[in-house]
């Protein structure tokens, strides 16, 4: 359901819970959460028994990651052009059969290092399509004036999950095995399915502009390639990640080698995280009054690699636990924040694969930083490995602290303010490329100041649609200056009308106030023409 446009009130930080479909899909989710936690711990340590190689066990964390970074943009455009809550629904009872799957060969003894890993992997797929459609729903769900508490809620939910999961799971695995533990993931998608069908969502109206694969996979890398603020946050969030994945492709091995525990102890472990986790995300409101985004990615980095450092040196279980309860509550901070700074420049029509790529880059670093590390600790001890991710993660986020996060301040409604193009004959949808010429008259001594102004407006053009920018002169007139855009259809050029959101329309306007006359900049639409069937 679509909720009201938001208030000039602030919102609290429980405020979206006020939204019932909201809440149900919360909690719903958090209980799928915890069953998936449980699958993750029971099949890391099983890993341990299956294989005694660090670069095996840190496999079992790669595979999972890895769909989402190989399969993360698809995942993004079917979210952004399929019905978003069938699609959920389907993708559960994917995630349902992998766990169904691992109880029946956990059950029968007939589990290998091999089915594992390719198990893992296929869980991972549906984890890859389901992260940017359910962060795509939020903005249905949510007024927009919460939208960044919905998200760190969203955080807040699966750290809850992670508290309850992992311990759960580890007194599961170690009391009843691992067949019992992944049934009980499997009894949980049972609620998150019976959540997505209770979910009345609007069925959405006929749209005679409704993008299709390929031309919406191509609309979204073109989005993602031009926009600046968030080649920011991927930056960020990559070397974060990278680094800050060591800890967790090699917990398991912790717990076994440096803390000889057991399967419950490392249960035990990931509680302690996801417990500093909630800790995190309840203090983040009183923390964001002190620091700004750059200063809690950057206090996020240095907690992490402190936790790092003590964990490297063996501590004694009463020490390894609050270390582990700083290392949640620092990952929620890190993760709450660069999310939330994606999610706040992006525009509704294509959230979703511009999610996808976000979550391509978060699990590409997972995965990637976890094979690194399961190698580098194989080679020289997972000590070592522990240290080197340390302080390489201090040394980054040092370095990248200048490159300041965006603060998504800007009005990303669609402004809707271009009029529609007057032609002599309806142009088929499929028709292109289309050239947009616009012409202003600049007189001599604004020129320098104009060109400056309009190459402002380059990025907008091609993250709304255009391929190819440029602007031209005419030698017969100096005053004459052209700016050009070139879009592959007519359909995606009447998309690009809806697409150009309020705080562009502002840019768009100032470069209109240097153009003089009686009348406003000339547009003029050229349409691409292809030899006669009979000369081909």
């Amino acid at each position: 359901m679509t909720q009201a446009t938001a208030t000039a009130k602030p919102a609290g930080s429980f405020a979206p819970l006020a939204q019932p479909t909201f809440a149900v899909l919360w909690v719903a989710t958090v209980l799928g959460n915890v069953g998936s936690f449980m699958r993750d711990v029971a099949s890391a340590w099983l890993a341990t028994d299956l294989s005694s190689s660090p670069a095996a066990v840190a496999t079992i964390q790669a595979a999972a990651t890895l769909p989402v970074f190989l399969l993360a943009i698809p995942a993004g455009v079917l979210s952004d052009i399929l019905d978003r809550r069938r699609f959920l629904i389907a993708i559960q009872f994917l995630l349902a059969g992998v766990s169904g799957t691992l109880a029946l060969l956990s059950w029968q003894n007939g589990l290998t290092i091999e089915l594992l890993i390719g198990l893992a992997f296929v869980g991972g797929i549906g984890a890859a399509m389901m992260g940017p459609t359910w962060q795509s729903i939020v903005p249905e769900l949510v007024p927009s004036n919460t939208l960044r508490q919905a998200v760190a809620l969203n955080a807040l939910g699966v750290n809850i999950a992670r508290a309850i999961g992992p311990a759960t799971g580890g007194l599961l695995l170690a009391g009843f095995g691992a067949a019992v533990t992944y049934g009980a993931d499997l009894v949980s998608y049972i609620f998150v399915i019976g959540a997505l069908v209770w979910w009345k969502r609007p069925k959405q109206a006929s749209d005679p502009l409704r993008e299709h694969f390929f031309s919406a996979f191509r609309a979204g890398l073109r989005f993602t390639r031009a926009h600046s603020k968030l080649h920011i946050v991927l930056l960020r969030a990559a070397v974060h990640f990278a680094f800050g994945s060591s800890v967790w492709a090699l917990l398991p091995l912790v717990a076994k080698q440096l803390l000889h525990g057991g399967a419950g102890l490392y249960g035990v472990l990931l509680g302690a995280v996801g417990a500093g986790a909630i800790a995190g995300a309840l203090t983040m409101p009183a923390l964001q009054k002190k620091l700004d985004s750059d200063g809690v990615v950057l206090a996020s980095a240095i907690a992490t690699a402190a936790v790092m450092a003590g964990l490297s040196f063996a501590p004694p279980v009463w020490l390894a636990l609050p270390l582990l309860l700083v290392l949640g509550a620092a990952w929620i901070m890190a993760l709450t924040t660069l999310g939330g700074a994606a999610q706040a420049i992006l525009p509704n029509w294509v959230r979703g694969r511009a999610l996808s790529v976000y979550q391509m880059v978060f699990n590409g670093a997972l995965a990637g930083g976890s094979l690194l590390w399961g190698f580098v600790a194989q080679a020289m001890g997972t000590p070592h490995a522990l240290l080197i991710a340390g302080i390489g993660l201090v040394v980054a986020a040092i370095l990248l602290h200048r490159i300041r996060l965006p603060r998504g301040e800007e009005d990303l409604a669609p402004a809707r303010h271009w009029a529609e193009p007057e032609m002599a004959d309806e142009i088929a949808h499929d028709r292109g490329p289309v050239m947009i010429l616009i012409e202003y008259c600049i007189p001599a001594a604004s020129r320098d100041a104009f060109l400056r102004a309009v190459h402002g407006l380059s990025e907008e053009r091609l993250r709304d649609g255009a391929f190819s920018w440029g602007v031209m002169e005419d030698p017969t007139d100096p005053e004459l200056l052209t700016e050009w855009f070139l879009v592959e259809s007519w359909a995606e050029h009447m998309r690009q009308h809806r697409r150009v959101p309020n705080a562009d329309a502002d840019l768009q306007r100032g470069v209109a106030g240097f153009h003089v006359g009686t009348e406003p900049p000339r547009v003029r639409h050229l349409l691409g023409v292809g030899l006669p069937p009979d000369a081909r």
